[in-house]
């Protein structure tokens, strides 16, 4: 009886290989339809940014691209519509750190079922869009955050075809202005060039939890 030693397998094929070979040729018509989409994308453009929605997430996101422009030394600016005397995590960073590259303006006076006073709260979003102007025509400046004008829209308290009306005019071509804020209006979004809604999926409050210290300010 004639003793035979079992033939190894052959290590360049086999399913593992094929599904290699695959997954390559499946990257490469990703690559290539991508190279061609991104062919004609060569423009640069300040952009409209509205950031919205009931989710978690808007204030967070801004004040990252904040962190962002720092990072590649563009001067930015921060305008609060509602916080004012918040002792903000963003707030303190930024201040502290950052202050010859974000201007950061607390302008709000809380939301409005603190205040209960409509007139009062009409009158700080309006300071708050006076400044706000200031900075957006300022070309030095690269990024200017709004954070939740969009609630002041919604309210009322500053009128929303002005303020579209404003951007189109007077935004210098490479700033950027970023708007947060739940309920942005439609007109709004409309206008704008990048926007995110933030889907509310499950949020702690619902459970009794608080507001958490690096996780919500």
């Amino acid at each position: 009886m004639t003793n035979s030693t079992p033939a190894e397998p052959d290590r360049a094929t086999g399913p593992d290989t094929d599904e290699s070979a695959r997954h390559a040729a499946k990257m490469r018509r990703i690559k290539a339809a991508r190279d061609r989409m991104m062919a004609d994308k060569s423009g640069d453009k300040g952009l409209v940014i509205v950031l919205t929605g009931p989710g978690k997430g808007k204030s967070s996101s801004a004040f990252g691209m904040i962190l962002r422009c720092i990072a590649h030394g563009m001067p930015c600016a921060v305008v609060q519509f509602i916080k004012g005397a918040w002792d903000t995590g963003e707030r303190r960073l930024l201040g502290a750190h950052f202050g010859h590259l974000c201007r950061f303006h607390a302008m709000g006076e809380g939301f409005t079922w603190e205040t209960q006073d409509r007139d009062r709260d009409i009158a700080a979003a309006a300071r708050a869009w006076a400044l706000a102007q200031d900075l957006i025509r300022d070309p030095d400046i690269r990024m200017v955050v709004l954070d939740e004008i969009n609630i002041a829209l919604r309210y009322g308290y500053l009128d929303t075809q002005a303020v579209i009306g404003f951007l189109a005019a007077e935004k210098p071509p490479m700033t950027h202005v970023v708007l947060t804020g739940r309920n942005a209006p439609p007109a709004l979004i409309e206008a704008a060039d990048l926007v995110t809604e933030m889907t509310l999926v499950k949020h702690p409050f619902r459970a009794g939890i608080k507001a958490q210290p690096g996780v919500e300010f």
